[in-house]
């Protein structure tokens, strides 16, 4: 029996150990997406689920396929959804570039002290993950609205005469997302600067680099695979962003989660909503493919 089962890790070991993350792609993400394009291509209909169908039987067992373009063309013809897609970009793009900024200098302090240290800086930046996420976004808000934490303690300090307006504005949305996704940057760009050899600043030191030259030729190049992980991390759950700008934004931040929700709960309009996340997905998926795709050649170069 043991050889038998040697004989079979042995033959089928990688099938095993691919298969279950593979089983669990193609089930909440293969199928739903599936499902998702099927009813991009069909009407809205009023019965339940609101929708026709896309294929139908006859009597005779005949299949009749029709698939309508209509929610496509909707989608190019109403400035709102490009508007959407574009503030989107926009506001991950920025926020993205600001948690890099940020982490950046926090991972590399992690990164250069002692292991006890390490650890008590670890703690403090997965702490956050203990508390709901939800809730965390509610915390945020009771510290930017009118009367809140920030605007009563800089009214005590008499920096400002009356409070600031944060709330409802991009500012927020910004802030936001900045805060709770700043965990996400910190931990790649610590795990990548964590494990450089410093040596390698030795001797570019030795040979007469400003450390400022050695971390811009030395340091920053080899971190850029925590660079591009962590900015990965940060930028794509930022774009879909759902909750924070319906707590924190105000109506002109209108970001795809919000349109999606609104066409899904709100107008009912399946068959749009579906078209809407499907070209969502093509529009975000293929560039990071590619570029992917080319960073892997890169590096196997």
């Amino acid at each position: 029996m043991q050889q038998f089962l040697a004989a079979l890790v042995k033959r089928y070991g990688r099938w095993l150990i691919i298969l279950p993350p593979l089983l669990f792609l193609v089930v909440f993400f293969l199928i739903p997406f599936a499902y998702s394009l099927r009813i991009s291509f069909a009407d809205t209909a009023l019965q339940v689920p609101p929708y026709t169908s896309v294929w139908n039987y006859s009597a005779d067992h005949h299949l009749t396929i029709r698939l309508s373009l209509d929610n496509y063309r909707y989608l190019l013809n109403d400035e709102v959804y490009a508007f959407s897609y574009l503030y989107s970009l926009r506001t991950a793009f920025f926020s993205t570039l600001i948690c890099l900024l940020i982490g950046y200098p926090m991972a590399y302090a992690m990164a250069r002290s002692s292991r006890a240290t390490q650890g008590i800086l670890m703690m403090i930046i997965i702490l956050p993950f203990w508390t709901s996420f939800l809730l965390r976004v509610y915390a945020l808000e009771g510290i930017i609205r009118e009367n809140g934490l920030l605007n009563s303690a800089l009214l005590w300090l008499g920096i400002i005469h009356q409070p600031l307006q944060i709330m409802h504005t991009s500012l927020a949305v910004y802030l936001g997302i900045i805060y709770s996704y700043l965990p996400f940057m910190v931990l790649p760009l610590f795990a990548t600067l964590e494990k450089l050899d410093h040596e390698l600043l030795e001797a570019s030191a030795d040979l007469g680099s400003s450390p400022w030259r050695a971390f811009f030729d030395v340091t920053l190049p080899l971190s850029m695979p925590g660079v591009i992980a962590g900015s990965m991390l940060v930028f794509i759950p930022a774009i879909g962003e759902f909750v924070i700008p319906s707590l924190l934004g105000g109506p002109n931040n209108l970001m795809i989660g919000r349109v999606l929700w609104d066409e899904f709960f709100m107008n009912r309009d399946w068959p749009v909503a579906s078209a809407v996340a499907i070209a969502f997905l093509v529009f975000l998926v293929g560039p990071i493919a590619i570029y992917q795709h080319y960073s892997a050649k890169q590096q196997e170069a």
